[in-house]
């Protein structure tokens, strides 16, 4: 993910989606009634889909042919990848990916491409990322689905990843963003929502509890980190559970038990509790996607509601900042950064395509 800047000092963060660790949802008691297991083909389609796309970029991205400095040329040729200065990830340049749909506010307020929130969710920077993001998708997706079926998880992925391009298009409006991590965090989401709604069906409940709630604390507070687009986690994560209360509720089981007989098993009917989380959830995703919307077709900037919203996705330490600035001169194809917040400087060879992404993507990876 790139955060780019019109100003004549670029400013710039690359943003890379972390991804929530992968597992698997807590146990049911074994003693508890359980639905038939589904034969997942979603997920294992979600990951050849998102491969094949990476391997696309990378060949449509042909780094010799604008590069001198490419890793891996003779091994990979078309594909080798990007220089690590201006893609750490090991993928293709982000004029590439800008070419292949990847999320743009000012594309898509301004030009009207809103198509860009639901292709940047299948596109990835490069190969550590969609790694990780694969892996994740497996460990987690392949479980849901086979407990829930094709159809709810599908819905909760995609619908998942919308709202965290949403929110992303909102108050990252200089970004460039790329990955499946709305989405996964959309099923992370509906893990911690699916415990609550089927709490009398699970067997250490506060321990399951416990790990889920440890998971996604973990995650966000590393979406504080630079290069890291919280706001689509958020986004993702809100909207999967909400949705989880919608699509993974699961009709509990009473017994009766007169004295000196065995229980017998009434029919499975959901509780009140369950019908509550569900009327209120629908109302919660129907305002969020609403006021989202309106308010990308309006052209209204998130941060001018919420001026501190900005340290959701990075807080600024003498580390790092979040913010850099460079002061650049350019010839031809050659540019000279000079980062003004630690005084490095650096030659690049500009590559073709979009310049002004590029330069300031450069920028944000000197000031590190």
């Amino acid at each position: 993910m790139v955060r780019s800047s019109a100003k004549d000092s670029p400013e710039i963060e690359i943003n890379v989606h972390s991804t929530p660790p992968q597992g698997h949802p807590p146990s049911y008691d074994p003693d508890s009634p359980q639905s038939e297991e589904w034969i997942p083909w979603f997920v294992p389609l979600v990951f050849i889909i998102n491969v094949t796309l990476f391997i696309m970029s990378m060949y449509i991205n042909n780094c010799p042919s604008h590069s001198r400095s490419c890793i891996g040329v003779q091994f990979l040729q078309r594909f080798a990848f990007e220089n690590i200065h201006e893609n750490p990830l090991l993928g293709p340049a982000t004029a590439t990916l800008l070419k292949m749909g990847a999320l743009d506010a000012n594309k898509v307020i301004q030009e009207g491409q809103r198509w860009r929130i639901f292709t940047c969710m299948w596109l990835h920077a490069g190969i550590f990322h969609i790694f990780a993001n694969m892996l994740s998708l497996l460990g987690v997706g392949i479980r849901l689905e086979q407990e829930f079926g094709f159809l709810r998880i599908g819905l909760l992925y995609i619908v998942s990843g919308l709202g965290g391009s949403l929110l992303s298009s909102l108050f990252l409006r200089k970004t460039v963003s790329v990955g499946a991590s709305g989405a996964l965090f959309g099923l992370l989401g509906a893990m911690l929502s699916e415990l609550l709604t089927n709490w009398t069906i699970y067997a250490n409940k506060l321990s399951a509890l416990t790990t889920l709630i440890l998971m996604v604390l973990i995650n966000l507070m590393v979406g504080i980190l630079p290069h890291v687009d919280n706001f689509a986690h958020i986004g993702g994560f809100i909207t999967g559970f909400f949705l989880g209360f919608i699509l993974l509720a699961r009709p509990q089981f009473d017994w009766i038990v007169p004295p000196g007989y065995y229980g017998h098993p009434m029919k499975p009917q959901y509780k009140f509790y369950q019908y509550i989380y569900l009327g209120l959830s629908i109302i919660a995703l129907f305002v969020m996607f609403t006021i989202g919307f309106v308010f990308l077709f309006r052209k209204v900037d998130g941060n001018e509601y919420c001026s501190w919203c900005h340290y959701l996705t990075c807080v600024p330490t003498p580390l790092w900042s979040c913010d850099p600035q460079c002061n650049s001169i350019r010839i031809g194809n050659q540019l000279n950064l000079t980062c003004l917040t630690n005084g490095k400087s650096k030659l690049y060879l500009l590559p073709q395509g979009n310049d002004v992404i590029t330069i300031e993507e450069l920028c944000s990876l000197l000031c590190i």
